[in-house]
């Protein structure tokens, strides 16, 4: 029997403690820490091959750290096992890079599909609390529309949908502008904006685009790739126009090396 694993209440949705993030001997990012309050879009930013959504995945537990502990509302998520990580695990909500929506089902089965696995409720309900879900990302006209049907941007919307599936306090997003149109990831954008102020969710976001990151964010952490770590924390407009370090001012300038526009 697994004996369960509790820490104090915390203020936080999401506490970050020592974490070491890699695959084997091979280090991505040591002894990182951090905070996301509660409501926050808190947004992971960096160069290729830092180690972002390495990071995201060890945070809701898809990949398990080489030492440190990821609090998810106070739970220790990497000590959690059985029923309890169970617990934890359907707290939260995930939309991965390419929405990950099974071509199989329309949209309203993909987003029924956890319910049926998690909850006791008849199907009735579960397709009730469904169109809810996609009504909430402008999609209810097209539930009975299977994923190659809709365009990248509604796959996106949908798979936002689908996380929302459990009334999670928290989203991980995973690159979720990548590959859209200006338009269209604009209008994602004010999606998220609309989810966290309206429901109050929590969104920790994979992203390098600058645009997304100036409409969304509450919040920063830059990682780099030579440092390992993280070396720029808070508003992304405030550290665009006033960090010193080089490295930040030349990702939120986009300069390059040679020092070109």
């Amino acid at each position: 029997m697994n004996t369960p694993v509790t820490t104090p209440a915390s203020p936080y949705a999401i506490e970050v403690q020592n974490l070491t993030v890699g695959y084997g001997n091979n280090i991505l990012m040591k002894d990182l820490n951090f905070t996301v309050n509660n409501g926050e879009i808190f947004v992971i930013l960096g160069g290729s091959g830092c180690g972002k959504s390495s990071l995201l995945k060890n945070l809701f537990g898809l990949y398990q750290p080489l030492s440190g502990d990821v609090l998810i509302e106070g739970q220790n998520i990497t000590a959690a096992q059985g029923s309890d990580r169970q617990k934890i695990m359907t707290s939260f909500g995930v939309m991965y890079q390419q929405g990950a929506l099974f071509g199989s089902m329309n949209l309203l089965d993909n987003v029924t599909l956890f319910m049926q696995e998690y909850t006791q409720l008849t199907q009735d309900q579960m397709n009730l609390l469904a169109r809810c879900k996609l009504d909430l990302v402008g999609l209810l006209p097209y539930e009975t529309y299977m994923p190659s049907e809709i365009s990248g941007g509604m796959q996106k919307r949908a798979a936002i949908a689908r996380a929302m599936a459990l009334d999670p306090k928290i989203l991980f997003l995973d690159e979720p502008s990548a590959g859209l149109d200006p338009i269209t990831s604009a209008d994602l954008d004010q999606t998220i904006v609309d989810l966290s102020k309206n429901l109050g969710i929590t969104f920790v976001i994979v992203s390098h685009e600058l645009a997304s990151i100036y409409a969304i964010a509450d919040k920063v952490i830059m990682l780099d790739k030579t440092a390992k770590g993280i070396i720029a924390e808070g508003d992304p407009k405030v550290l665009r126009d006033t960090c010193t370090d080089p490295r930040v001012h030349q990702f939120f300038n986009r300069i390059t090396t040679k020092g070109a526009v």
